[in-house]
């Protein structure tokens, strides 16, 4: 799942204070900014493919697949919240060094996990660690390029859209390699020479800006937002494995109401003048309200529907962790292409492009679901079309987006607004995870035939479908243009 609080605006304002000339070596610096940027980008999703290899070695059950994906997203979206905070009240370069240093430490217990409970650990932990680190990177590249920003966000773009789906490939080739006997493991320990790139560069190069004085963290509202999120997600993983006992509907129902606390807590304190997570005022922006529903279907359809996809091409059809990610490539491949093109069209056609965008990946999914309509599965090479199209339009989505919904915010809830916008990014994936991948099991058990996997991939690529029109009639709430683009 792509990172869209890691995406910078273009042409977006400097902080009150800051210097608008670019600092030297600020290339070395954005490496370090890329190399942390990766490093959740790719684990994120890298479990996709993993995640049978994993089961199969430390044992779990089916909802443990989407756990150990889910897991990641919620506790990032949850952390997402007071992460942005961090930064600005000890400074933006210390909470780096920090998230980044606890995100290794996390990697190495996952990549040493003896019991699939130790791997969850791991894996939660790494999503906090990760919501730590992530909101510092956009803030910093402002602090490093001034007023050459554009610049380090054309290096960004197609970054970010390539690594989105990289995750499962990287793993694949992984595991196939079986480097020194570490099998799956691998995918976690290769998270060490990136992060001490990141660790090295950053100590020695990003600027350490000094930081803003009297704020305070909302705990509680951390705790309430939590509770309702974990309130919603739980049952949704492990109630049909569960055969939906009371208590899962109940969970469900308890969700809605614990959500509205939060936003009534959020506006009471906003209202009074006391910390709150979120700056409420975000709200009252068209182009920021639009994008929160945007981001939640858009994100929800692609984050459930890459882990269905190497969960049937693995456990359904059978193919080896290499294979698998071989034949997701073409989808990382049109994510990476897409990205470029995004970036060249959207200064000229502006929200255009996001509707491009969706109208090649509705057009991916229409042959794919086409596909497995049919007797028998579709060879790996006739599915590469399809997953091209749908690649290229997400990687068209991703570059754009980012300025269209903030460009209209003030620089005081630029922090805020990424964090919130992040953590709805990475809430709809897990929700997206947990809803898609009950799909898929609850038409397909572990030992049926391929034609059954076949017909449960049908029905998630049905919904998938579905998402993606919603999405395209949501686009139309956002600016026609970035505001940054419109003066």
């Amino acid at each position: 799942m792509t990172a869209i609080a890691e995406q910078p605006a273009l042409h977006a304002p400097t902080a009150p204070g800051d210097s608008t000339a670019p600092l030297p070596r600020r290339w070395l610096g954005l490496l370090a900014i890329l190399a942390a940027t990766l490093l959740n980008l790719l684990d994120a999703s890298i479990v996709n493919v993993a995640a049978p290899a994993i089961r199969g070695d430390l044992g779990g059950s089916v909802a443990t697949l989407q756990w150990l994906s889910a897991g990641y997203t919620l506790a990032m979206a949850i952390g997402l919240l007071t992460g942005g905070r961090l930064g600005d009240m000890y400074g933006r370069k210390r909470v780096l060094v920090v998230g980044l240093i606890g995100f290794l430490i996390a990697s190495v217990l996952c990549g040493f996990a003896v019991s699939i409970e130790m791997l969850l650990i791991g894996r939660i932990t790494q999503g906090l660690f990760a919501a730590v680190m992530v909101p510092q990177c956009f803030g910093l590249i402002r602090d490093l390029f001034g007023r050459e920003f554009g610049k380090a966000y054309a290096a960004f773009g197609p970054l970010i859209g390539v690594a989105t789906i990289a995750g499962p490939i990287v793993a694949g080739l992984l595991i196939d390699a079986d480097l020194l006997g570490t099998g799956w493991r691998s995918i976690f320990l290769m998270n060490l020479p990136l992060g001490a790139i990141a660790l090295a560069l950053g100590i020695w190069i990003l600027p350490a800006a000094a930081p803003m004085p009297g704020l305070t963290l909302d705990l509680r509202g951390a705790l309430i937002v939590g509770t309702g999120m974990a309130l919603l997600l739980y049952p949704l993983v492990e109630g049909r494995e569960l055969g939906w006992p009371w208590w899962t509907s109940a969970m469900l129902v308890a969700s809605v109401p614990v959500l509205a606390l939060f936003t009534r807590d959020q506006m009471r304190r906003s209202g009074s003048g006391r910390v709150a997570l979120i700056e409420t005022s975000v709200f009252a922006k068209r182009s920021y309200t639009s994008g929160i529903g945007f981001v939640t279907v858009f994100f929800g359809g692609i984050g459930g529907f890459s882990l269905v996809v190497g969960l049937y091409l693995q456990m359904g059809l059978g193919y080896g962790a290499l294979r698998a990610s071989i034949t997701m490539a073409p989808w990382a491949i049109g994510a990476f292409l897409g990205s470029g093109v995004g970036a060249g069209l959207a200064p000229k056609l502006g929200r255009k492009v996001l509707h491009i965008g969706l109208t090649s990946m509705l057009l991916g999914l229409l042959i794919l679901f086409v596909q497995f309509g049919a007797a028998s599965a579709p060879a790996p090479l006739a599915l590469a079309p399809a997953l091209t199209l749908y690649g290229l339009g997400m990687g068209m989505i991703f570059v754009p987006l980012f300025g269209i919904i903030v460009g209209e915010l003030e620089d005081h809830e630029i922090g805020s607004a990424s964090g919130l916008l992040e953590s709805f990014q990475q809430g709809a994936a897990a929700l997206g995870v947990a809803a898609l991948g009950t799909l898929f099991f609850s038409q397909f058990a572990l030992g049926d035939s391929p034609e059954v996997a076949l017909t449960a991939m049908r029905s998630v690529t049905g919904v998938a479908i579905a998402l993606t029109v919603v999405s395209f009639g949501a686009a139309f709430g956002l600016p026609e243009q970035a505001a940054a683009q419109e003066h």
